[in-house]
């Protein structure tokens, strides 16, 4: 792995897939962000939920024929560990699967290091739900105060 301070921010995300079912259709667009250099991939884990609650990680090949997930195999730079899954398998339901992935955000990388030689940190961040967001332009188009006071909140 590179050096952290020429990296741009690392996010994550756990991708729920209802009644196991996969299809596979987003694969090739994040491979695009990928290819693109728009983001890079350092773990994708995906991992079950069975009906006891009991949360255990899924091999690639596991998923068959139905989803060619090959140009994934062997994405890990050992950040995500048994903590890190046992925490994202509290965010499911039992009875689906989801995939775990934590990627480093190239389109930004260049900005964070010029904040970093400045001496700047950052000191918040955070994401606007997809609803809330609708919400408040919702709100706004209709001249009313969204719930909750603003789309941040």
């Amino acid at each position: 792995m590179k050096d952290a301070e020429d990296m741009g921010p690392v996010d994550y995300l756990v991708v729920e897939f209802p009644g196991n079912r996969m299809t596979g259709e987003g694969f090739p667009l994040l491979v695009d962000l990928v290819d693109r250099g728009v983001i890079r991939i350092l773990d994708l884990v995906f991992v079950r939920k069975d009906a006891d609650g009991s949360v255990t990680a899924v091999e690639l090949q596991d998923f068959g024929d139905e989803v060619d997930l090959s140009v994934f195999e062997g994405v890990s730079s050992g950040l995500l560990d048994q903590g890190d899954i046992d925490e994202a398998g509290r965010a499911l339901e039992p009875g689906n699967s989801a995939g775990i992935v934590v990627y480093e955000n190239l389109w930004a990388a260049p900005l964070a290091r010029a904040l970093r030689r400045s001496g700047a940190q950052l000191v918040a961040s955070g994401r606007i739900p997809v609803q809330a967001l609708l919400a408040s332009l919702d709100a706004v188009e209709g001249g009313t105060t969204p719930p909750g006071g603003s789309a941040a909140a």
